[in-house]
């Protein structure tokens, strides 16, 4: 599970990645997280553009590396235990998809909000 601790110290709600259709390889990420997920993933596929996403799970004596190919024809669900969508970080996104464009998209824990990030976003009203 890939799971972060809010700025306050509560721990985030755990959404679900279930890729492959009904039956598909489930992969539990915080909702904020999985949030930040989403918006890359859906601004690759929207330019019809394929890529690996890779993530770490589990303590370092059990983890483990896990990657897999996301391409337009891949079965992606986002299941949010939340009801409500987080305000985006627009640094984290820019990173995510970044690392997209590079060939492999990992789940990287959230920096700081770059404040003139965040004023172009709410001045935009775009994520």
């Amino acid at each position: 599970m890939l799971d972060w601790e809010h700025d306050d110290g509560r721990a985030g709600l755990v959404g679900k990645l279930i890729y492959g259709g009904r039956d598909g390889y489930e992969v539990e990420i915080d909702d904020r997280a999985l949030a930040h997920l989403k918006v890359a993933v859906f601004a690759k596929l929207r330019r019809n553009e394929s890529f690996s996403f890779s993530w770490e799970s589990g303590s370092d004596d059990e983890g483990g590396r896990h990657s897999i190919w996301v391409s337009p024809a891949s079965m992606i669900h986002f299941y949010f235990y939340g009801t409500r969508p987080p305000v985006l970080n627009r640094t984290w996104l820019k990173q995510l998809i970044s690392s997209a464009n590079d060939g492999d998209l990992r789940l990287i824990e959230e920096p700081v909000e770059d404040p003139a990030a965040a004023t172009e976003a709410s001045s935009r009203g775009r994520w």
